[in-house]
């Protein structure tokens, strides 16, 4: 069934367009299914997770840290992520920097925008987010390679367009200025229920995880 998701998804999916699969709670076997069907991006929500599963893992692909991240986990994370999707401050980013300076390594990261300003949620104001990359830029083992956001959480994916389109607005000002660690490529926007909005919108990176392994414990990703 994963495989058969997969390759639907991927010929579905515009060019340009990648799938990141969210695999969260997911088994080893799930995700060589997954990556054997074409995935090139695993993206986990908990350290533990990825933990339990990456050295089982043989196929080769990038992995994304795609949660909350609390600055005591930086350090594992760093070394076993390819980018860390959920920077939401520059508390955080220090911490990331202090990491990967003693490893003398430059860890890609997008900075997550709260783009519904909900109080339940983590990421920066869509209004901060422009200082936030201004401070982080002058970070050297720190590389913002884009945005993300989730958007709140709707039954009509229709509803989501207005911070879906927020967010590319606000990728697209801050490409414009051309800053020092600050590389523009990756906006990734959209689940399961909203990844075709997101990408009308703009999104060129999203992040599936019901339509790819199928539902668990009745909830969607």
């Amino acid at each position: 069934m994963i495989k058969e998701n997969v390759k639907r998804l991927l010929r579905e999916l515009p060019e340009g367009v990648t799938l990141l699969a969210a695999a969260k709670e997911r088994s080893a076997d799930e995700i060589c299914e997954a990556v054997r069907a074409g995935i090139t991006i695993i993206g986990e929500n908990y350290l533990q997770d990825a933990l339990r599963v990456i050295n089982e893992v043989e196929e080769k692909a990038e992995w994304h840290f795609i949660g909350h991240l609390q600055s005591n986990k930086v350090k594992k994370v760093i070394d076993i992520f390819d980018m860390i999707e959920s920077v939401d401050s520059l508390k955080l980013a220090r911490e990331i920097e202090r990491c990967c300076e003693r490893r003398n390594k430059v860890m890609p990261v997008l900075i997550e925008v709260n783009s519904g300003k909900e109080d339940q949620k983590t990421g920066v104001a869509p209004n901060d987010v422009m200082q936030l990359i201004g401070e982080i830029s002058s970070l050297d083992h720190i590389k913002v390679m884009g945005l993300m956001t989730m958007g709140p959480r709707f039954g009509d994916p229709e509803e989501s367009r207005p911070y879906f389109r927020k967010t590319r607005e606000i990728f697209e000002q801050i490409k414009a200025l051309h800053l020092p660690n600050v590389e523009m490529k990756c906006l990734s926007m959209g689940m399961t229920n909203s990844y075709k909005v997101a990408i009308e919108e703009g999104a060129n990176l999203v992040r599936i995880g019901t339509k790819l392994f199928g539902e668990r414990e009745g909830r969607q990703n």
